[in-house]
Parts: C-alpha cells; sequence; structure tokens
C-alpha cells in the first residue's frame, strides 16, 4: 500500500506553493519540506475540497486562513481510510462516490414522486444535492441561457481598452486555481446599476455603475474574487434549482442540458432579484479574500469597496441604484470580518494595470454610450 505522496503545501501567511512530501502514518500525516519537517495530528485537520471526481484534495489545519495541503491525485484519501480506517468520518472515502451519486438522484427521483405537501417542503434540500451533482457542461448551458438575458449583446459594452483590462484582471485571479472545470468569461453591461451577478457555468456580468465605482483595479479584483467563489462553491447554480419552475429540476435531476437552456430568462430575474443566503456570502468573503492573497492582490481593495457601499447604506434606504446591496448585503459585521482576515495576510503585493489610468478606464463604458 503507497504511504509516500507528493502535494503542495501553503502556510497561510504568503501566496507561495512549497513542493512537499507527504507521508501516511497511523496518528498523522509526516510533511517534509524544504526547510524541515512538520507534523499533523488527524483530529486538527479538515478536509475543505475533494468530494467531488475530478477535484484536487484540500486539507487545512488552523485559524481563519490556516495551513493548506493540495494533493491532486484522489487516490490519497482512499490510502489514508487504509492507513487509518477509524477516520471513516472525518474524511471523504472516494470508493463511495459513484455509490453516493446514485443513491442521491434515486431519492431526488423519489421525493418528487410524494405528495404536493412533501413535494415542496423537500425542495430546497434537493436543490442542494441535485446542484452538487450536475456535470459543468450542463451549468455552462444554463449560464449561457442566463446571460443572454442578463447582458444582451447590444448592451454590451466592447470597447477593447476595458474588455482587456478585466481580462487581465480575471487572469491573474483565476490563474491561482490549481484546477477548475470551468471558464471564466466576464463581461460589462451598459447599466448604472451598482451590481455584478454570478451566473452558472463560469459567467460573470458586471454592470457599469459597479465598475464606475470601483477607485481601483484592486477592488474590482475583490469583487471578481467574491463572484468566482460563488461559481465554484455552485451557490448561483444551486439558488436557480432550488427557486426556478420545476421543469428546471427535472432538468438538472436529467442532464438536460437543451432542457437547461430553456430557462434563461427565468434564472435572470431569478440571479437578480433574490439574494445569498448569509451562509453563501460569508463562505464567499473567506474564499475569494483567499484567492486575492493567493495571487498577491492587496485584500484591502475588497474592503474598500464594501466599505464605501456600506457608507450608502448606513441611515438610509439602499437606493434603487444599488442592488448590490440587496443581493450581496454589506453589513458592519461582514466589513469588520473581511478587515479581519485581511490584517491576517502578508506579503508583498503586486499592482494591477499599472500602466493605465483606472479612473479614465472606469468611465470607457458611460463615454461610449453616449
Amino acid at each position: 500500500m503507497k504511504t509516500d505522496w507528493e502535494g503542495y503545501y501553503l502556510d497561510g501567511r504568503s501566496a507561495a506553493r512549497h513542493r512537499v512530501a507527504i507521508r501516511l502514518m497511523r496518528s498523522g500525516l509526516e510533511v517534509t519540506t524544504e526547510a524541515g519537517t512538520l507534523w499533523w495530528p488527524y483530529p486538527e485537520i479538515r478536509q475543505t475540497q475533494g468530494f467531488y471526481a475530478g477535484e484536487e484534495v484540500r486539507l487545512e489545519r488552523g485559524g481563519e486562513i490556516p495551513e493548506a495541503l493540495l494533493v491532486s491525485d484522489a487516490a490519497f484519501l482512499t490510502a489514508l481510510h487504509r492507513v487509518a480506517p477509524e477516520l471513516a468520518t472525518r474524511f471523504h472515502d472516494p470508493a463511495r462516490r459513484r455509490m453516493r451519486a446514485k443513491l442521491t438522484l434515486v431519492a431526488a427521483l423519489a421525493v418528487i414522486g410524494i405528495t404536493t405537501a412533501l413535494y415542496l417542503w423537500g425542495i430546497p434540500a434537493i436543490a442542494g444535492i441535485v446542484a452538487s451533482q450536475v456535470p459543468a457542461s450542463w451549468e455552462e448551458g444554463l449560464g449561457e441561457a442566463v446571460v443572454e438575458n442578463l447582458a444582451p449583446a447590444p448592451k454590451r459594452c466592447t470597447d477593447p481598452t476595458l474588455t482587456r483590462a478585466v481580462e487581465e484582471i480575471t487572469i491573474t485571479l483565476t490563474r491561482t486555481l490549481p484546477s477548475s472545470h470551468y471558464t471564466f468569461r466576464v463581461m460589462v453591461v451598459d447599466n448604472p446599476t451598482v451590481n455584478a451577478i454570478a451566473a452558472p457555468g463560469g459567467f460573470i456580468v458586471l454592470f457599469r455603475g459597479l465598475v464606475e465605482r470601483t477607485q481601483t483595479p484592486e477592488e474590482l479584483a475583490g469583487v471578481l474574487a467574491h463572484e468566482v467563489q460563488h461559481i465554484l462553491k455552485r451557490h448561483a447554480t444551486r439558488l436557480l434549482v432550488q427557486n426556478a419552475s420545476t421543469g428546471l429540476l427535472v432538468a438538472a435531476l436529467t442532464g438536460d442540458a437543451s432542457g437547461a437552456m430553456r430557462f434563461g430568462l427565468e434564472g435572470a430575474r431569478i440571479l437578480g432579484i433574490l439574494r445569498y443566503s448569509r451562509g453563501y456570502e460569508e463562505e464567499a468573503d473567506v474564499e475569494g479574500m483567499r484567492m486575492l492573497i493567493a495571487a498577491r492582490i492587496d485584500p484591502a481593495g475588497l474592503v474598500r469597496f464594501f466599505e464605501s457601499l456600506k457608507e450608502k447604506e448606513e441611515g438610509r434606504e439602499i437606493p434603487a441604484f444599488l442592488t448590490y446591496l440587496s443581493t450581496h448585503p454589506s453589513t458592519a459585521g461582514r466589513v469588520e470580518r473581511l478587515k479581519s482576515l485581511a490584517a491576517q495576510a502578508d506579503g508583498q503585493w503586486i499592482t494591477l494595470l499599472p500602466d493605465l489610468q483606472w479612473r479614465e478606464i472606469t468611465q470607457i463604458c458611460h463615454a461610449g454610450g453616449e
């Protein structure tokens, strides 16, 4: 049985990835770095990735910005269960993945067939299960249909300078991902609303009003990191499956990509008016902050952006054009949590788009529409 594995170690203080050797022991992991050997007892380790086929295994240890181990081979988990079988409830076992997927589908279909009252009560639970199982290609078809309604081609800002700037920020962020099933596509729509919407399958729509409100490219990078995490965690997909008509749920259960594309208009309406849960927002905040730190982008930009929106929120009703506050609630407690996370990070931050005048970039879409 294989007990020695290769992986990467992140110390939680910088964006550096260190190649390490990981040895499976009876009571913990022995992690050998260039600087020495670390000991990770199993009771102190939690698994945060590697629950789905093709997803890299991520183990964490520590506080809000913890140390992490990354292992690309899912067989690592199988070997871990053989070395320490008493850990069955702490770490995912890939051997049970196929059976779990089949049981999930059977359970979901069974719930649909019972009485109307029980069916309505069970929709939120079913949505979470189904959304976690659909393939990325199905999400992409749904997301494309949604974006065609949220950002129709005639309304998109296609200025090459603005397009290149947004693409460069997006590439800088997403290159930190060890692997992803999604191709991220970001578009700016000529609309004065201050909002950004993550659609299933890797699509992000930025409204002109939000771009214009950012003071630096780092602030926009913070918004994008947050929205990318909504996509990676399938928050938008779950929201749509839970709140759309039953046809979309059936399309998700059967994997009908063409059926999903028929719900573009309904999906655009749902994403435009519903807010994410507090749990989803906190998850996107924390993971977005980690993404910024890994990309060496100053996380203070995300804090500054939410602070500027909070100033508009305090002591008054949210104006209609500040839709981002209603779909992404910005409370004082949330800003303080972001500040705390940012304060724990240290490192040398890069300067995004140093050769461009950001304020001029943010006005391009508006100027082009006049």
